[in-house]
């Protein structure tokens, strides 16, 4: 049963009352409004969830699940919410019922509960499954699929924001930040620069961008490989003489690494000691299950791709180690799916959370987003980034050397940030960036630490630090 927060109930029928007027001239949200989500009991704001799409020429289409704000909707912020994965992972799978939506998939996929923490306490949050091929998002156009990279998934992306706004004009007004984990490193400063450079061409479809919001994120090849490896030194998963020798044969800023045995050859024996454990989260058990994406993942096919691709091969995890396989059964109930407007309940999709070809068939992979960092800084947007310091996949030290490599002045020097009295991690406020830790932290933080990433996304939004004192 979910849990109900404490509202004003009055007040909140009145903001039904006002939205309804709101979206009146708009047929097609009102068509995209969820009634009879499964498992879900009263709540006092709204949710909507469909396609929009993003080229009809070629039939792609885009599937999103949006939860309007708690509370004055019409007033706080907008915030597109996208996880990564290798890439080809679900934001409806993770974001919406793992971490940070109002109702989490609970009891191997056969309930659900309410989250105390949901982020849209602050915010009207957007969830989307990019890029099509994703979850339930698609494209009709079967040569799409062999297109798809960073460049195309954030051309579609910015599609999909103009064409919902169409959809939901209320929010064309609202403060817009992108938020989201992981691979979306790459997608959300990518999208971001679409989005400015957008604006600053056309002034009639402007975006409200203000800033962006970015956990464990991929964003510097060379940085990201010397971090995963330092960690899992540092971290005990490997011997000194390893590392070593990764130390000694390793220059992942040279195009040419993976052709040097040594390297590629004990990078593989580092995989193969994380595929004994939960490489996103080093402390936490691992599932016990069948057909869990972390244990499916064997080391032959993963020598492939490492030496086929630049990007740093995914293996998924999580808190609960076998959330993955609760979300694949939720969705593709067909109850589920008609609620969401997914199917139509009788012609089911088969929806999973995350899609291996899209990472076997993708076309491009920006080497680094830093100069797109420098960019966004210089036009004035607010970017913050944070680590959960138990994550091996995507850990804190490569995205420590990333932002070093950016050189900038330092604000507030290294300190503790508080919640509840208690240090919950670490933070830096550089010129134009702010970086913080979540101290126990795996990958994807608000599974771990629900009340505390909370506080530092409200923070974030308000652009003021978190507590520096208990």
């Amino acid at each position: 049963m979910i849990h109900q927060t404490i509202y004003n109930v009055s007040i909140a029928l009145c903001l039904c009352t006002l939205f309804a007027f709101v979206f009146s001239d708009s047929p097609e949200a009102m068509r995209d409004l969820v009634t009879d989500l499964p498992g879900q009991s009263g709540v006092r704001f709204r949710h909507y969830a469909g396609y929009v799409p993003v080229d009809k020429k070629h039939g792609r289409a885009m599937f999103y699940w949006f939860f309007e704000a708690m509370s004055l909707p019409n007033q706080k912020p907008l915030v597109l919410w996208l996880n990564g994965g290798r890439p080809g992972c679900s934001s409806v799978g993770y974001g919406a019922t793992q971490e940070i939506g109002p109702f989490l998939v609970d009891n191997k996929g056969n309930s659900l509960q309410f989250n105390p923490y949901a982020w849209n306490h602050e915010a009207n949050i957007l969830f989307l499954e990019s890029p099509v091929g994703v979850g339930f998002s698609y494209s009709n156009t079967s040569s799409d699929y062999k297109k798809i990279g960073d460049e195309f998934t954030a051309r579609d992306a910015y599609s999909f924001i103009q064409n919902w706004l169409e959809r939901f004009p209320a929010y064309r007004e609202n403060n817009f930040y992108i938020a989201g984990e992981s691979y979306a490193g790459k997608y959300i400063p990518e999208l971001a620069e679409v989005v400015y450079d957008k604006n600053n061409e056309n002034s009639s479809l402007h975006i409200k961008l203000k800033g962006i919001l970015l956990g464990n994120p991929e964003t510097s090849e060379a940085e990201d490989w010397d971090g995963w490896v330092d960690y899992a030194w540092s971290h005990a998963v490997i011997s000194d003489e390893m590392y070593g020798v990764i130390k000694r044969n390793c220059n992942f800023s040279s195009k040419t690494t993976w052709d040097v045995k040594e390297c590629k050859d004990n990078v593989d024996e580092v995989v193969k000691q994380y595929h004994k454990i939960d490489q996103y989260s080093l402390y936490t058990p691992t599932c016990n299950g069948n057909s869990t994406p972390s244990s499916s993942l064997d080391s032959t096919r993963f020598r492939t791709n490492l030496r086929n691709s630049k990007m740093m091969p995914r293996m998924m995890g999580g808190y609960d180690p076998c959330l993955d396989d609760y979300t694949k059964v939720f969705y593709n109930r067909a109850d589920v799916q008609k609620a969401l407007h997914a199917s139509d309940g009788i012609h089911l999709k088969n929806w999973s959370i995350c899609n291996d070809d899209i990472f076997d068939n993708w076309t491009d992979s920006k080497p680094s987003v830093l100069p797109i960092y420098k960019k966004l800084i210089a036009g004035g947007f607010r970017i913050w980034v944070y680590s959960g310091d138990t994550d091996g996949r995507v850990p804190v030290l490569g995205t420590r050397y990333c932002i070093n490599k950016l050189a900038l002045p330092i604000k507030t020097s290294w300190t503790p940030w508080y919640h509840e009295k208690q240090v919950s991690g670490w933070l830096q406020e550089y010129e134009g960036l702010t970086f913080g830790t979540f101290k126990g932290a795996g990958h994807d933080v608000p599974s771990f630490k629900p009340s505390e990433s909370l506080a530092f996304f409200s923070a974030f939004l308000k652009g003021v630090l978190p507590a520096l004192s208990p």
